[in-house]
């Protein structure tokens, strides 16, 4: 073998055992030119689904916990993401591009601080104080309550800030409190009439009762401690969700370091389009229903075909007549099994109902018969 090419495989062995190690963007699902809302996004929710807490005793589900915070601290770093990216985990490891060994990745960090701070509370579900629940609405249209579908919608939220990770401190410093000397109450003495007071014990008005106060307020949330932004999910839509189906998002409701969040509660709404919108279809719990206007002739001698457009918008259902056939006003035709998928009952579907409506010569109006929908 020539000497360049002995050079050339030592290159591709040194480049193989540089970047060899840990795969962050699939350990998180993502790819390596995901954004940082798209990394949050996939931490957020994959942190939740593997938390020990939610998998006792499930050790593959504690192990990919670890890797999760793992991967979310160093992707969502920028400069610690341009030294993976470069030079692999071996590179973090090593402090490529200054820190030592050890500097770059932050390895060792505990995945439950990193929970904490993400989602407010102390890292753990178990005992932790819950914050309240929200609740939102997303309107679907009947088409893609039919064929089923996936819709994003945001919603306004109270986040940790992750400037100061919650500390509310633009140094990460708190001090004690000079109005209560740092116990978070005080001793108030309030008179009642002439010669009669009352000794009372509150909380402090300046610390707010913690004790602790902030000297450099964090500039970015001006030591409130949480901001406020607009969050996107996305919401499965099983084919033939039924009106009022509540999704749960777990701990997506507002944070604060002083809870762990509540759950975001979506309720599906069927969207109320106009008849040409919804192919003049309506629903009845599993059931589709049509009106179809004929001529007092056609309902009298019958002989006609039509192909009208199916609630997919995609595909026709025909209905007809043969000649001498005919069709009373009000009458309905029962199509099984074309109505809507059945929920969560693979293959099975409600049936479709058609009532004819005859148009009556020199009245102006149609005849519908007794029964209305």
């Amino acid at each position: 073998m020539l000497r360049w090419q002995w050079f050339l495989v030592y290159l591709l062995v040194v480049a193989s055992a540089v970047f060899a190690g840990a795969d962050y963007y699939k350990i998180l699902g993502v790819g390596k030119d995901a954004t940082e809302k798209q990394i949050k996004s996939a931490y957020r929710q994959l942190s939740k689904k593997y938390h020990p807490d939610k998998n006792p005793g499930n050790k593959e589900a504690e192990e990919k916990f670890v890797q999760l915070a793992e991967a979310y601290e160093v992707l969502n770093d920028k400069e610690k993401r341009g030294i993976y990216d470069r030079y692999g985990e071996e590179g973090l490891k090593q402090g490529a591009g200054g820190g030592g060994p050890g500097g770059g990745a932050g390895f060792g960090n505990d995945p439950f601080d990193l929970f904490s701070r993400f989602f407010g509370g102390g890292g753990h579900f178990r005992g932790a104080r819950r914050g309240p629940n929200m609740e939102a609405r997303i309107s679907v249209t009947l088409e893609q309550l039919y064929e089923g579908t996936e819709l994003e919608f945001t919603v306004p939220v109270q986040t940790i800030c992750e400037t100061c990770g919650g500390s509310g401190s633009a140094d990460g410093e708190t001090h004690r409190c000079g109005s209560c000397g740092g116990q978070g109450m005080k001793v108030v003495r309030r008179q009642l009439a002439p010669g009669m007071f009352q000794t009372v014990k509150m909380p402090c008005d300046v610390c707010g009762g913690r004790g602790q106060v902030i000297a450099h307020a964090c500039k970015v949330c001006g030591g409130a401690k949480i901001v406020k932004e607009m969050r996107t999910h996305t919401i499965p839509i099983e084919p033939g969700t039924p009106r009022g189906t509540r999704v749960v998002f777990e701990n997506e409701a507002d944070e604060s370091p002083e809870w762990e969040a509540g759950d975001l509660y979506v309720e599906v709404e069927e969207l109320q389009e106009s008849s040409k919108g919804r192919h003049g279809y309506r629903r009845r719990g599993a059931d589709l229903f049509r009106r179809e206007v004929l001529s007092a002739k056609e309902a009298l001698y019958g002989g006609w075909r039509r192909d009208v457009v199916f609630v997919d918008g995609k595909t026709n259902v025909t209905l007809s007549r043969k000649s001498g056939e005919s069709v009373q006003a009000g009458e309905r035709e029962v199509i099984r099994n074309k109505g809507m998928p059945r929920f969560r009952e693979a293959g099975k579907h409600g049936d479709l109902v058609i009532e004819y409506v005859v148009i009556m010569p020199g009245k102006g109006r149609a005849k519908k018969g007794h029964d209305e929908l």
